[in-house]
């Protein structure tokens, strides 16, 4: 009897253990596809916003999606340990070649377009300047706003780290003008800070300051500059319209990079990345859609 009851006790203990654990009929319930997003800080917002949106639609779907800046986003697809990489610049030769080396052929999306805009304190009554003023500043040429028309006030140089996309789009065609042979650098007093978030932070309470920073971050309690691409040419400042026409000098189009040719959910993904209802996304969150 005594034998009996405890074959029947152990044998409700194995049932109640059997039911309190996981079956593989249970995982169903988790995310089919989880899909790895990183890198630029220009593109981050607009990430979250799409993969908020996406995964709505998509409950089946998760995307995890973080900043870090362009280069940490390309070193992680170099690595292989993300799905999509974003960046505000192009991918360097030398990257591919990396890439490469690991079996990995980075493929380039374009998913949206940007304008840098170059930001003041709403009291500095400088307004207009050329991108060689601009590149004179950021190089220490100019070192007083006095010099462009403005006061007689030291100029304080903002500007994003060097792992930035924008970073490297603004050295290359505002600093250098464009030019592969020109070698002009930052000015060494120049403060770098970590986020597009920081640059406005310092503009809004320094009226010495300059900085840049994609459109889309760029809130109403700042100044824009309007810009000329040389003397005598029109000043024009950024906005959907002047990216699109062409007379904003300072603009540029947003990547994601994936490795190879995208398939299944990360191929869904970005096609709907391009379609009429996430283009929209792109405008309410002031960067300029790429149709």
């Amino acid at each position: 009897m005594k034998f009996s009851r405890a074959l029947s006790l152990l044998s409700a203990f194995c049932l109640l253990l059997s039911a309190c654990t996981p079956s593989s009929e249970s995982s169903s319930d988790a995310p089919a596809t989880y899909i790895e997003n990183k890198g630029s800080d220009t593109i981050v917002n607009l990430a979250l916003a799409w993969a908020e949106r996406y995964q709505t639609d998509h409950p089946d779907v998760r995307i995890s999606v973080t900043g870090g800046g362009s280069g940490t986003g390309l070193a992680a697809l170099i690595n292989g340990t993300v799905d999509i990489a974003n960046a505000s610049r192009k991918i360097k030769s030398e990257e591919i070649e990396e890439a490469q080396a690991n079996g990995i052929e980075p493929v380039e999306h374009t998913i949206a377009r940007d304008a840098i805009a170059v930001i003041v304190h709403p009291d500095n009554p400088v307004s207009e300047l050329t991108l060689q003023q601009i590149s004179d500043i950021y190089s220490g040429k100019i070192s007083n706003w006095s010099e462009v028309g403005g006061e007689d006030r030291p100029i304080v140089r903002l500007s994003r780290e060097t792992n930035s996309g924008t970073h490297v789009y603004f050295l290359e065609t505002v600093l250098r003008l464009g030019s592969k042979e020109d070698k002009t650098l930052f000015s060494m007093d120049t403060l770098l800070l970590p986020s597009s978030e920081g640059i406005i932070a310092e503009v809004r309470q320094n009226p010495n300051a300059i900085g840049y920073d994609g459109l889309g971050y760029v809130p109403h309690d700042v100044k824009k500059i309007a810009i000329a691409k040389s003397a005598g040419e029109p000043y024009v400042l950024p906005s959907v319209e002047t990216v699109n026409d062409k007379s904003y000098p300072i603009a540029r189009d947003l990547y994601m990079y994936t490795a190879g040719e995208p398939t299944g959910i990360i191929k869904d993904y970005l096609d709907w990345i391009l379609s009429p209802e996430a283009q929209e996304i792109v405008l309410q969150l002031g960067f300029v859609p790429i149709h």
